[in-house]
């Protein structure tokens, strides 16, 4: 088993060779070219010695040149280690010390200041459309036969990403060959394929979850993909979306808030190629759905996943929707657990689980012992979030239980708040958090973004009990507001909720 072969086993068979695998600002790749540009990638790192195992850092946004260069990496049995670009000196000196990585890949010869001043033996080239060169331009490797592939077992490391780094140093999650098959098969039943799909993920492929959605799978799957190279915006990805005819989006919901935020900007682009968008990362508002869903004219569709694995809940074509919940299991398999780590009945509220034999999991934490076997535990992956499960198998997500906080005695879930508050359609977005109180425990905050052309006065806490009124209980109603231009974001345009916090709390 190699993984990189499963992904480019649909790009050798001759009938596909001439069918576009990337769609990009410069314009489209066959899967042809695109196994060339592998095989070239492929014979520099041979030139340079790379072997099974060989741990090399891919600092690049994405490309073709990105997908090639982990592809030819894989495919020599090398395990490529995938980073934030936006990463700076102090996260990547840890990342590098932690993987000690053989080489670095760039897609340019300029300096990159965060990696000049590092005392590192590693190598350095740069991916062209070519192969490889170094730093001076000169070719390293040349094109010829493919090098012999490495036959990998299911369990052996295929590359490792790290998490955003938002709650402390960034965590290495090494993950096996296996993921590609168990990953690409929960995926493909989730949305089937259709002969004509272009998919789009709005993240860097640095993450797992755009590196699924909008490489691998659609290489396994036959179809092709769109490359969104510069950072996400509203107008970047609607005119992509344009430019490729794509027909699968894959996106954050702060992205989706953000759009819709713009009055009337669907009708400024043609994105009438779209069959149904998808939402991750973060909590999916009832209200953000339906509003994209009446004024886009596709379906919306959520799906809960973790770095761990990618996808292991979510909604569909195939199943009915049901609001509230993040969908159903597409593979692995959920349960809600209590302190002994006992399968809990149907309509408990407790930590969510899965059954740890789903081949899509994870090897392990990088250097990190201890934090695996607290994760990986007793046949359980156990997340960090509160969740209940109802006995047709719909999983809702209550938050992480660090997020949860009491007031008056009382469970306040974040989640639950921020729906009732997108709902009114003033805000943008919203964040809610616990302001300690000597008295009750917490009070309720919340930090909101306006919509543009919503009034310039800011609401009040009273402003906001009125509007809410008859949506939540009274004593959910948010105690102080936050009026922000902006909320903080990582590189996949998700909201930062603990930055957040951090910076009101020092106001408060």
């Amino acid at each position: 088993m190699n993984l990189a072969d499963i992904a480019l086993s649909k790009g050798r068979v001759p009938d596909n060779a001439g069918k576009t695998a990337f769609f990009s600002a410069a314009g489209p790749i066959t899967n042809s070219v695109f196994q060339d540009r592998v095989r070239a990638i492929a014979a520099g790192l041979v030139t340079l010695k790379v072997k099974p195992g060989d741990h090399v850092l891919i600092r690049m946004t994405n490309s073709v040149e990105f997908a090639a260069s982990f592809l030819a990496l894989v495919w020599l049995g090398a395990v490529p280690v995938l980073q934030n670009s936006q990463f700076g000196q102090s996260e990547l000196e840890h990342i590098i010390g932690l993987t000690g990585p053989v080489g670095l890949l760039f897609a340019t010869k300029e300096a990159d200041p965060a990696t000049e001043g590092m005392a590192t033996s590693a190598w350095r080239a740069v991916v062209t459309a070519d192969g490889l060169a170094s730093s001076s331009g000169e070719s390293l490797g040349a094109r010829g036969d493919w090098p012999a592939l490495y036959d990998a077992t299911r369990d052996t490391p295929a590359f490792i990403v790290f998490t955003s780094g938002t709650t402390g140093r960034p965590k290495g999650i090494v993950h096996a060959h296996r993921w590609l098959e168990a990953l690409g098969d929960s995926n493909r039943a989730r949305i089937p394929p259709q002969p004509n799909d272009v998919a789009l993920a709005t993240g860097e492929w640095s993450f797992v979850s755009a590196l699924g959605h909008n490489v691998l799978f659609p290489l396994r799957n036959g179809i092709a993909a769109s490359v969104l190279e510069d950072r996400a915006s509203p107008e970047r990805i609607l005119s992509t979306i344009a430019r490729d005819r794509v027909t699968l989006l894959y996106s954050v919901a702060t992205l989706y808030r953000r759009i819709l935020g713009q009055a009337g900007i669907e009708g400024r682009y043609d994105v009438s190629s779209l069959r149904g968008v998808n939402a991750t990362g973060e909590p999916l508002e009832a209200a953000v759905r339906l509003e994209w869903q009446a004024r886009f004219g596709c379906s919306l569709w959520e799906h809960f996943g973790i770095s761990e694995a990618q996808m292991v809940l979510g909604h569909s074509p195939l199943v009915p929707y049901r609001d509230g919940t993040v969908g159903v299991s597409w593979g692995a398999c959920p349960a809600i657990v209590d302190d002994d780590l006992q399968a809990q009945p149907a309509g408990t509220t407790g930590r969510l689980a899965f059954s740890a034999d789903y081949p899509g999991f994870f090897l392990g934490y990088l250097g990190d012992e201890a934090q695996t076997h607290a994760t990986l535990r007793d046949g359980w992956y156990l997340t960090s979030d509160l969740a209940r499960i109802d006995q047709d198998g719909y999983v809702t997500i209550l938050g992480r239980a660090d997020d949860c906080f009491k007031s008056k005695g009382v469970l306040i879930v974040p989640r639950e708040i921020e729906d009732a508050l997108s709902s009114l359609g003033t805000f943008e977005e919203t964040c809610v958090f616990a302001i300690p109180d000597k008295e009750i425990g917490y009070r309720i905050g919340a930090a909101v973004v306006l919509r543009p052309g919503a009034s310039a006065i800011a609401p009040t806490a009273k402003d906001i009990a009125t509007a809410l009124a008859g949506r939540i209980a009274a004593f959910k109603f948010p105690q102080q507001i936050f009026v922000l231009k902006e909320m903080p974001k990582n590189a996949n345009g998700k909201t930062q909720r603990s930055a957040v916090i951090k910076l009101l709390l020092q106001i408060v």
